[in-house]
């Protein structure tokens, strides 16, 4: 246990909630029967083990707990009930500025926050050239923060933030602040605590960062962990419950769920909602994939309404052979055949490539290229063909599949098929990067 950063045990949090001013009025001095407040449990008994030297990420949707169990180990909030214990000096990436005055310039604030980190003003003196470096925002140091842009602001406060040296580093949602050259310089500081060894939790919408920096995902879903694993399995999951297309499954003889029953739910292995199983399932045996030594997961996540259905699906290279293995700088083709259950009004077809980590590398899809706008009666089906060069570095990479729509306004999944296929890139000159930009140089001896 030696080597805990983070301990969080069964910790909920409640907020009571009332309708008008009076009624807490009332309340507060016993007036009245009964209760005169709604209950909202932001937190509904959570666990999380962090150990020292890993990257934790938490995902999930508005509401569902995520800057609440931040603010909680930070000692912003107090637990309803549950026990939480840090080892280790925070910082805290939260809201940004959230301990600054307003009426004090930036040099003062620097020092209020610095001391209250506790730091002793010699401390803060010999920060205080790498704090006004990061954050570049010149002669306004000496301004008061309520003059500040709210770029000037959030640059300021990360760059104390980030100056400290904790020994752990909470950042929700912090690190897309200002332009495009400081979002870089936030990145670079970020991936240096992590080569560093430090304990970092971080919270964030942007998947691919997610997928990139963390060893560890945990998934909130309305208060509740959902999950926890490796980042890929945890980000498939969330993109189901984005579209509420997914349901936990439920326990046997009474026991608790752990983290392989939502696995194996989100890989196809338990009823979910709206059909989602995986392919290797008896019942998705109408699924036919064939030729050229491509893979087919075995563990595919496949989900949806099923009022479309993807019945084949294929790579061919330029020969118009079907395959796994694409040549860097040759043309290819990604194919699918989809059949419609029920009548679709303007059904959109996509694909997407990841790397082996989850992150989206790229793809397009119908709606994008403004190629097919048309309904689609039950019944009939639709031959779908994405050709394009392959410019991608050499590797291995993932390939998803889907078919979704608008009905009334509303985003519908109809079906989607995560990870549907291994692809190959054979290449004998990798540059930097995920992909290949095929420049043509020139070099000349200048006079």
């Amino acid at each position: 246990m030696d080597n805990i950063a983070i301990q969080v045990t069964n910790v909920e949090k409640v907020y009571k909630l009332y309708d008008k001013p009076s009624d807490r009025i009332k309340e507060a001095l016993g007036l009245g029967r009964g209760k005169h407040h709604t209950e909202h449990h932001a937190l509904k008994g959570v666990d999380l083990t962090i150990r020292q030297g890993e990257c934790v990420g938490i995902i999930g949707t508005n509401g569902s707990g995520k800057s609440t169990i931040l603010k909680i180990i930070t000692g912003v909030l107090n637990p309803t009930r549950g026990d939480v214990v840090v080892n280790g000096r925070i910082s805290a990436l939260l809201e940004l500025g959230a301990g600054f005055n307003m009426e004090y310039n930036g040099i003062e604030n620097i020092y209020l926050n610095g001391t209250m980190i506790g730091f002793s003003e010699k401390e803060i003196d010999e920060k205080m050239d790498a704090i006004l470096e990061f954050a570049d925002i010149g002669e306004y140091v000496y301004q008061p923060v309520k003059t500040y842009s709210s770029g000037m602001f959030v640059r300021l406060a990360f760059a104390v933030a980030i100056n400290i040296e904790p020994e752990i580093l909470i950042v929700d949602e912090a690190l897309s602040v200002g332009d495009v050259f400081f979002q870089a310089k936030c990145y670079h500081k970020f991936e240096e605590f992590k080569e560093m060894g430090k304990t970092i939790v971080f919270v964030s919408h942007d998947l691919s960062s997610i997928s990139k920096y963390c060893d560890r995902v945990v998934l909130l879903n309305q208060g509740t962990k959902l999950g926890e694993g490796r980042p890929k399995e945890m980000i498939d999951i969330y993109k189901q419950v984005l579209v509420g297309q997914y349901a936990a499954p439920e326990a046997e003889n009474g026991r608790l769920l752990d983290d392989e029953d939502l696995r194996r739910a989100a890989a196809g292995g338990s009823t979910a909602a709206n059909g989602a199983r995986a392919v290797g399932d008896a019942a998705a045996a109408d699924h036919t994939q064939t030729g050229g030594g491509t893979v087919e997961n075995p563990e595919l996540l496949e989900y949806g309404s099923k009022k479309a259905v993807i019945e084949e699906y294929y790579i061919t290279d330029d020969k118009d052979t079907r395959t796994s293995a694409i040549l860097k700088g040759n043309m290819f083709t990604i194919h699918m055949r989809v059949k419609m259950m029920e009548d679709i009004q303007a059904p959109i077809f996509a694909f997407t490539i990841k790397n082996v980590r989850g992150t989206e590398i790229t793809g397009t899809n119908t709606m994008f290229e403004k190629a097919f706008l048309e309904s689609v009666a039950a019944g009939e089906k639709c031959e779908v063909a994405f050709t394009q060069r392959m410019n991608l570095q050499g590797g291995d990479y993932l390939l998803s599949l889907g078919v979704t729509g608008y009905e009334n306004d509303d985003f519908t999944v109809y079906h989607r098929l995560y990870d549907v296929l291994n692809l190959t890139v054979i290449s004998d000159k990798d540059t930097v990067g995920f992909y290949d930009m095929d420049s043509v140089v020139e070099v000349r001896k200048a006079n």
